[in-house]
């Protein structure tokens, strides 16, 4: 017999059919066309079928996941929302806070630090110099599809990661600070640590800092990074900490 309307479907067919629809087309349009279309979309399996078909994979596999849907969505957005973070555009996206002494300056890796660095797509970084140096970012949420609900209601887990190093030749300090801030610009969670200071003759490697803002109070709007610092020596030049390849990702980790 003949299939008159799409409604007359199996419900695993109109399944099978929804993972292929855009994730938003679903819950804006599809999902208000009828009873039957709300109930299929809102299924968890529809959502489930959805991540594995685009290969969302929860690192913690063996664990169950609270909501496919929010899921869905977290692992759709994630990404760095740090804009030129390896120095490729200059310095497009950043404030100039501090421009001490001979001003940042955009260098490239060597071959040898190139090399040495953990990620091989990384070929330039930011330097200071002699007085502070500071540069920061801000991250409008909502600008980056993050929606209040979703930040509220689920409040996940946020990664910031920033990667520096010292010259060999001269000491430097090296300082990072990250702040979730209000829709007035309130903070309402800050990662500071203490700065970072590296001696002359040190063995000039990439080092890693790393923290997950979890558990924090609703109304987060906008992250603030900022990172920088001086070199110990007062040097004429650039023989501050180098920075590279910072970044800030909000969702759970994936395989």
């Amino acid at each position: 017999m003949a299939v008159r309307s799409i409604n007359e479907l199996p419900e695993n067919i109109l399944l099978e059919l929804f993972t292929h629809v855009p994730a938003r087309q679903l819950l804006l349009r599809c999902r208000l066309v009828c009873s039957l279309w709300r109930d299929v979309i809102d299924l968890v399996t529809l959502w489930k079928h959805k991540c594995q078909r685009e290969g969302f994979i929860p690192e913690d596999w063996d664990q169950p996941v609270p909501d496919w849907k929010t899921f869905y969505f977290l692992c759709s957005l994630r990404r760095n929302l740090l804009h030129n973070p390896c120095a490729e555009d200059g310095f497009e996206f950043w404030s100039l806070d501090v421009n001490g002494g001979d001003e940042w300056k955009v260098e490239d890796l060597s071959k040898e630090q190139r090399k040495e660095f953990p990620n091989d797509q990384v070929k330039k970084y930011f330097v200071t110099s002699y007085y502070t140096c500071l540069k920061s970012q801000v991250v409008d949420l909502k600008a980056e599809g993050y929606w209040e609900e979703l930040m509220d209601t689920t409040r996940p887990d946020i990664q910031v990661k920033d990667w520096f190093a010292a010259r060999p030749d001269c000491g430097s300090k090296y300082q990072l600070c990250v702040q979730l801030l209000s829709s007035a610009h309130a903070p309402l969670g800050t990662f500071q640590p203490d700065p970072v200071t590296i001696q002359k003759k040190s063995d000039a490697k990439w080092r890693e800092v790393s923290h997950t803002f979890s558990n924090y109070p609703p109304g987060v709007r906008y992250i603030w990074f900022q990172h920088g610092g001086v070199d110990t020596h007062y040097w004429a030049g650039w023989y501050g900490p180098r920075v590279t390849n910072s970044s800030i990702t909000i969702g759970p980790a994936l395989l």
